[in-house]
């Protein structure tokens, strides 16, 4: 599955249950997320033991969408069902920070930032 638009690209690898993320994302509100926000629900559903975010090629992302990325592994926490790995690039200044904080949601997030 792929979100595609002008500004970013998510796409879904089935085989290996990564979701990629590319380009900037700087929407609206929680509403206009909602076709990702619903994506990362529908994997979270499939109980997969691991779900990988590769969010390296992701320059950008707002407020509403740090709170719908929270929002996701806040669900994956309750779940309990899948571990979960969140990739980021030390080239990106806003994934250092905000991407540990996802930690304090989930402590058994791995994060890996390269």
């Amino acid at each position: 599955m792929e979100i595609m638009h002008d500004n970013y690209c998510i796409d879904y690898d089935s085989p290996t249950t990564t979701i990629i993320f590319k380009g900037s994302l700087r929407l609206s509100g929680m509403e206009d997320y909602s076709p990702i926000a619903n994506l990362l629900e529908d994997v979270a559903l499939q109980n997969k033991p691991l779900i990988t975010i590769d969010l390296k090629g992701l320059e950008f992302l707002n407020s509403s969408g740090i709170s719908m990325l929270s929002k996701f592994v806040i669900n994956i926490r309750k779940l309990n069902k899948s571990q979960l790995l969140i990739k980021g690039s030390d080239n990106v200044p806003w994934q250092g920070k905000s991407l540990k904080n996802l930690q304090r949601l989930m402590p058994s997030l791995i994060l890996e930032i390269s």
